[in-house]
């Protein structure tokens, strides 16, 4: 055999080889049968990057009750760590987590509660508005009926359904609601 056509033969079972061993495993595992193999969601919800600056308080003990109430509505009404997030950085914005009674001349109309309901408004009496549980799943029933608040904002939905006369103030929350979300929804 001539030394061209030897490096010919030569180069093809070099080929030949290398696909072997570089598609043999593929092809083989391909071959193989996923008898009780089922499909795998993987959900990761990845958190938007806060708006704007960001405020932070120290919480208190009643303050940080008041956080695991918003999170143990939010999980009994069966929705994500998302609406946890927007209810407690509503509830930074409009009370700083303090569940406020009537507050005379200082009082925004008849504003109650963590998120500053008003009995006037149709959210409830001033009992039921005071109620950590029932303010908050108040609160979380008028975000489910916003189309699409999962993908919103944070500003956005949390005005949607407070309609406040500050509606980019709740933006300023974002970061420390996560962080406590993160911290408490599964303590």
């Amino acid at each position: 055999m001539n030394t061209i056509m030897r490096k010919s033969v030569l180069s093809v079972a070099g080929l030949a080889f290398a696909g072997g061993v570089f598609a043999g495993p593929v092809a083989a595992h391909a071959a193989t049968p996923t008898v009780d193999a089922k499909p795998v969601a993987a959900a990761v919800q990845v958190a938007p990057k806060p708006q704007g600056e960001q405020s932070h308080i120290t919480l208190n003990g009643e303050q940080t009750a008041n956080v695991k109430a918003i999170i143990a509505a939010t999980k009994k009404a069966g929705l994500p760590e998302r609406a946890a997030v927007i209810s407690i950085a509503t509830s930074l914005q409009e009370s700083k987590l303090e569940n406020l009674g009537h507050l005379g001349d200082a009082n925004d109309h008849d504003s109650l509660g963590l998120f500053q309901q008003r009995p006037s408004s149709g959210w409830g009496t001033p009992e039921q508005i005071t109620d950590p549980a029932y303010s908050t799943t108040a609160f979380l029933k008028g975000l489910k009926q916003v189309d699409g608040w999962q993908d919103m904002a944070l500003t956005d939905a949390a005005q949607t359904v407070q309609v406040s006369a500050y509606p980019d103030a709740y933006a300023q929350w974002e970061q420390q609601a996560t962080d406590l979300v993160a911290q408490h929804w599964n303590s």
